[in-house]
């Protein structure tokens, strides 16, 4: 496996890995999966997804300062480097890039992604400017690293629906797939900032898993086994998505230690929320605070 920090030494690892020069190939020569590190199951299904849709896997590790607000953990989110190298390891990794905040930017940098309005709600409404960062640095990462194939988490919803928006409005040649939420055998979905929860907290936190069950109400598994899809099967198919709410809603003003940001149904493609008489997919995403740790997780429904 070879570590590389910076443009020359990708360079370097995609000759040694007889990868071509060019990029953007169009084929399926190099898989990218962008992480800021302390690795868990979650990524390390993304990387075994990866090696599935490309001959070499890319692993980012890199903690970016600016989809982090100035009242939030950049300082204290974890950093476990030799692990996530050994992990990397384990998964058949060929290249990991670990640049430098002072490598990815200039110190009078002046010039990123906006997220546009799509950016604005939801987690944009509780981050400003968090979805900028997070476009501004995947754009740096798919020109240094040059993948063919890009994976990301389904737990970060709306950042892939924001990634997936970028690549189709900049034109650029990058397939990008979704993996699955992973999940603790409680319902949990694994986090990298879940190592901060106090035992108590954690119990806590089992109320955003089981809100989004509330939600999918009725739901039975579509059977494919291709993705997190929910089928709801309401009688009243009209006043389905305010069913969700009220119903997800409930499990999360039961527990009293939750300080909820947003529990919200949207379109999966806009984000905007959807009105009653929708049918269809949407996505039911929530955020809450518990004790000092923010989390969010989401389910997506099939509205009929």
């Amino acid at each position: 496996m070879i570590v590389a920090d910076d443009r020359a030494g990708l360079l370097k690892a995609r000759e040694t890995l007889g990868i071509g020069a060019g990029a953007f190939s169009g084929g399926s020569a190099l898989a990218l999966v962008p992480t800021m590190g302390a690795l868990h199951e979650g990524h390390r299904s993304l990387i075994r997804l990866a090696r599935e849709r490309a001959a070499h896997v890319a692993v980012s590790i890199f903690v970016n300062p600016l989809q982090f607000g100035p009242t939030e953990d950049y300082s204290r989110y974890p950093r476990t480097f030799d692990a996530d190298l050994e992990a990397c390891a384990a998964e058949g990794v060929g290249v990991v890039f670990a640049p430098s905040a002072e490598d990815m930017y200039l110190p009078d940098r002046q010039v990123g992604v906006s997220a546009g309005e799509m950016g604005s709600v939801v987690e944009g409404e509780f981050r400003p400017g968090h979805l900028d960062g997070v476009l501004t640095v995947v754009l740096k990462l798919f020109n240094l690293v040059q993948p063919d194939v890009a994976v990301f988490g389904q737990k970060d919803a709306q950042q892939l629906a924001m990634i997936r928006r970028m690549v189709a409005d900049l034109n650029l040649p990058v397939s990008i797939v979704g993996g699955p939420t992973v999940r603790e055998p409680d319902g949990l979905a694994l986090s990298s900032r879940n190592r901060y929860l106090s035992r108590d907290d954690r119990v806590a936190a089992l109320a955003l898993s089981r809100a989004l069950e509330a939600g999918a109400g009725q739901a039975l598994d579509r059977g494919d086994g291709a993705d997190e899809t929910r089928v709801l099967a309401a009688e009243a198919g009209r006043r389905a998505p305010a069913e969700i709410r009220r119903a997800a809603l409930a499990v999360l003003e039961a527990e009293p230690s939750l300080v909820v940001d947003y529990l919200v149904l949207v379109d999966p493609a806009t984000f905007a929320e959807v009105g009653d008489d929708h049918t269809g997919e949407a996505i039911l995403a929530v955020a809450a605070r518990v004790g000092s740790t923010r989390l969010i997780d989401n389910v997506t429904l099939d509205i009929r």
